[in-house]
């Protein structure tokens, strides 16, 4: 058969040929992608230890991935008066460890939330809060925060 007999023909051959090949393309470029998603969740984390020896202010540990899947947290001393200063926890939820001190926790909309040692305070998502040193020794305790999956308001 001669090409100018059925020049049609060989066109719609052309097309389904490319068409055939775009979508097997585009098939290899999703496996890719979902082999790579695969390896990212599979990545191996260590066990950690951190000391809790912060000089003061806010001192980050875990600082999310690759570090973490997600989960941040650090230890704070505040001196007497000082606080952290207003925050939103976005799209996190976050833990408040009080290991030594007091103080109080301000959040938006809530009545304030005594903190003292020994205690856990949370601290929902899309929460605006602070954290302020009100009694006379040092406020010291561990944050942590991590991802969910509901929105920040």
């Amino acid at each position: 058969m001669k090409m100018h007999d059925h020049p049609h023909t060989l066109t719609e051959d052309h097309r389904r040929t490319m068409t055939k090949l775009k979508l097997a393309l585009a098939l290899i470029c999703v496996a890719v992608a979902f082999g790579v998603m695969a390896a990212q969740e599979r990545t191996k984390r260590e066990p950690m230890t951190f000391a809790l020896d912060c000089a003061g202010g806010d001192c980050p540990l875990l600082k999310g991935a690759p570090q973490t899947s997600g989960m941040r947290g650090g230890s704070v001393k505040l001196k007497s008066g000082e606080s952290v200063g207003w925050h939103s926890t976005s799209t996190n939820e976050e833990a408040l460890v009080i290991l030594h001190g007091s103080g109080v926790a301000n959040i938006d909309g809530h009545p304030d939330v005594t903190l003292t040692e020994k205690m856990l305070a949370y601290i929902p998502p899309a929460t605006r809060h602070n954290v302020t040193n009100n009694g006379t020794q040092t406020l010291e305790y561990v944050w942590v925060v991590a991802p969910t999956t509901e929105a920040a308001k």
